[in-house]
């Protein structure tokens, strides 16, 4: 968390020295400060091997230089928690081995990145994308998920960050109605990878209560969504009882309460839209309590700061 001291508030008010939470940043900016260039696969693999050792080598020493400038970023704008892109380093996990390879060749540079995030004390995550569903009942959508996670791993580990849930790898349930099989398959994770592994609530298949209870069931951290559970359950508020609920419980689930990772989100239409809002403009009352929280507003540094305008002061000030 942030210690933070506000002074010459509107009306005399002044807020108390405390604790804030951590306010992150997720990916990239609104304002193209911080942009990562990609390839498709499509367009990959029409490409010969010297030509996609080319492509790719080109590619990750751009977007290589963009992380260095989002965690600058970040140190200007006194943000201490940044998700990184799922396709930072596009294709590295791919049968071919050219990307990997030349992660490689990269390491020290990727080491010195990593070294730069622990000197600003700024954390970094990722959240694989959509397509690793470890709950799936094709045993190559499987295989698949796992190697997508396990080159990610290796991406943290050359970044030189630990294998722990302080640099975690966040992913959804899955296909529904699996959680036995998720189970199983989490458990037999190599542990470079079920280390790292954190799980989040979803609005469709996997609800905070039964996601919880694959975490309890691995040993892994739960990631608690607010605007996926009252979605999932259709409420009406963030400070429903069963918000606060499920916060608490996630919180169980972290060997260090301090690194409790959750997420916000608002409806850009209505209140339980899924589709997400440009700020934030409501939040739990609980999340008060959480130590970091991941920003998903389609403003994105706009929203933290606007977040920081109202939510943080409005609430610690007596």
């Amino acid at each position: 968390m942030t210690v933070i001291e506000f002074q010459n508030l509107p009306n005399a008010q002044q807020c108390q020295k405390t604790t804030l939470p951590n306010l992150g940043l997720v990916c990239i900016t609104s304002d193209k400060q911080v942009r990562f260039r990609t390839i498709t696969r499509t367009r990959y693999l029409k490409l010969s091997l010297s030509e996609r050792e080319s492509a790719l080598s080109e590619l990750y020493q751009y977007n290589l230089q963009r992380l260095d400038d989002a965690l600058s970023f970040c140190q200007q704008n006194q943000i201490q928690l940044y998700r990184m892109s799922s396709n930072l380093f596009p294709l590295s996990d791919l049968e071919d081995e050219i990307g990997a390879n030349i992660l490689e060749t990269m390491s020290a540079d990727l080491a010195t990145i990593g070294q730069r995030a622990n000197a600003l004390s700024i954390r970094m995550v990722l959240h694989p994308d959509q397509f690793v569903v470890l709950s799936s009942d094709s045993p190559s959508v499987v295989q698949a998920s796992i190697n997508n996670l396990a080159g990610h791993s290796r991406t943290l580990d050359l970044l030189g960050l630990p294998q722990s849930p302080w640099s975690l790898m966040n992913i959804h349930g899955g296909k529904s109605q699996r959680a036995e099989q998720l189970v199983k398959v989490i458990s037999s994770l190599p542990e470079n990878i079920k280390s790292r592994l954190t799980l989040e609530n979803d609005e469709y298949a996997y609800s905070a209560d039964e996601i919880l209870a694959v975490c309890q069931q691995t040993g892994v951290p739960m990631v608690f969504d607010a605007h996926h559970h009252i979605c999932h359950e259709n409420l009406d508020s963030y400070d429903h009882p069963s918000v606060a609920s499920m916060f608490y419980a996630a919180r169980e689930t972290w060997t260090n309460p301090d690194w409790q990772l959750v997420h916000i989100s608002n409806g850009e239409q209505a209140f339980n839209d899924r589709k997400h809002s440009d700020l934030i403009t409501d939040m739990p009352n609980v999340y008060h309590q959480a130590p970091w929280i991941e920003v998903e507003a389609k403003q994105k540094e706009k929203a933290i700061a606007y977040l920081r305008s109202w939510w943080l002061m409005e609430n610690n000030c007596t």
